[in-house]
């Protein structure tokens, strides 16, 4: 039986009728360096259909230079760049995307909805000797693995309240990227 031949218009609550489509999601890929934000990100932004921009292009020039030496970025550091990405998201609202942040606090992600409501997160996770691996052969990134101890000793994962998955970094990143807009898909 089609649509047509029931009677029902599509999500007008009809039985059989097909849900309205919901409006895209504006995802933030989270998770310490190293995890594949940059990599995964764009894949996950194909998959849903939306354009994808890199938290890193968000960094004003002095966070780079902090973190190029090796120092971490303390939360006054992080606030422009948390609000040029939340701005980012906002502006996206209705109309999805997808963006790479770190985000390892709570009140990063707090922030970040408070700029955009609606938000969901997509949290990359892995074994730390795995990421240090993939940290120490990539070339010409300012985050050092010098700094990899310092994210894990930040990272707040999701919480129970909070919109989003966690897809585990252990695959190769195509792998990492179905399984993660099946999720975020689910949500």
């Amino acid at each position: 039986m089609t649509t047509a031949d029931s009677g029902a218009v599509p999500g007008d609550g009809t039985p059989g009728a097909p849900a309205p489509a919901a409006a895209p999601r504006v995802v933030v890929v989270m998770g310490v360096a190293g995890t594949g934000k940059t990599t995964v990100g764009p894949l996950v932004a194909d998959a849903l259909g939306v354009p994808y921009a890199e938290g890193d292009d968000f960094h004003p020039p002095a966070n780079i230079a902090k973190m190029s030496s090796g120092t971490p970025l303390d939360d006054a550091d992080r606030a422009p760049w948390l609000d040029a990405i939340g701005a980012w998201a906002r502006g996206r609202a209705g109309r999805g995307g997808v963006v790479s942040c770190s985000a390892l606090k709570r009140a990063y992600r707090d922030r970040l909805r408070a700029a955009a409501p609606g938000v969901v997160f997509l949290h990359l996770t892995g074994d730390r000797e795995l990421i240090a691996g993939r940290m120490a052969a990539r070339k010409g990134h300012f985050m050092t693995t010098r700094l990899l101890d310092s994210q894990f000793a930040t990272l707040e994962p999701l919480g129970a309240d909070e919109a989003g998955v966690a897809v585990d970094v252990a695959p190769a990143a195509a792998v990492i990227a179905e399984r993660a807009a099946a999720a975020l898909r689910s949500i």
